[in-house]
């Protein structure tokens, strides 16, 4: 009796397993027309961070320091940055972050306490500083292609851009012109 059970069940078993969907752990958010940088979403996050405190740029940056960020940027968020240097090259403050003089100091947090590993966008908080100031804000990572780049900037400290992000922000500037 046991034997023809499992003979039953091991086709039966079979047969299910065969109907059922494998989905990717990571979603594609789609192709990716620029070079990339290796790691995952918090490594590559603060690789970029690391780059912006080497070069200390406020406002939007030119067209050499954005060739630098391409590779750590979702080509949305490099064509809003370039459609806006074309138009207003004269946006002052950091944009990176919500204090209007930047950070001095940059540490991303760990990917791994991000619950839902299945997800197109990963938020990971930065933690920030400049001398006695110190303040939070997230950072948008998205999967594009094979890469992991940064599709936006989530405003969470005190400062110019309160409760906003940069894609708002670069988005009211194209309206503006």
């Amino acid at each position: 009796m046991k034997n023809r059970l499992y003979g039953l069940l091991l086709p039966a078993t079979l047969l299910l397993s065969a109907c059922t969907t494998v989905e990717p752990v990571i979603k594609d958010n789609g192709p990716r027309t620029a070079a990339c940088v290796d790691g995952g979403p918090d490594s590559v996050a603060q690789q970029f961070y690391d780059l912006r405190l080497q070069t200390l740029n406020q406002g939007i940056p030119n067209s050499q320091t954005l060739a630098r960020y391409r590779p750590y940027l979702s080509d949305k968020l490099y064509q809003q940055l370039s459609q806006v240097a074309a138009q207003n090259p004269a946006l002052r403050g950091d944009l990176f972050s919500s204090s209007a003089q930047g950070p001095t100091e940059a540490s991303v947090a760990d990917a791994s306490t991000i619950p839902n590993r299945d997800a197109r966008n990963i938020p990971l908080r930065v933690d920030l500083s400049r001398q006695n100031q110190h303040w939070q804000d997230e950072v948008a990572m998205i999967h594009e292609g094979n890469c992991w780049v940064v599709n936006d900037v989530r405003y969470l400290g005190a400062g110019p851009h309160v409760g906003g992000s940069l894609s708002q922000l670069l988005e009211n500037q194209t309206k503006k012109q």
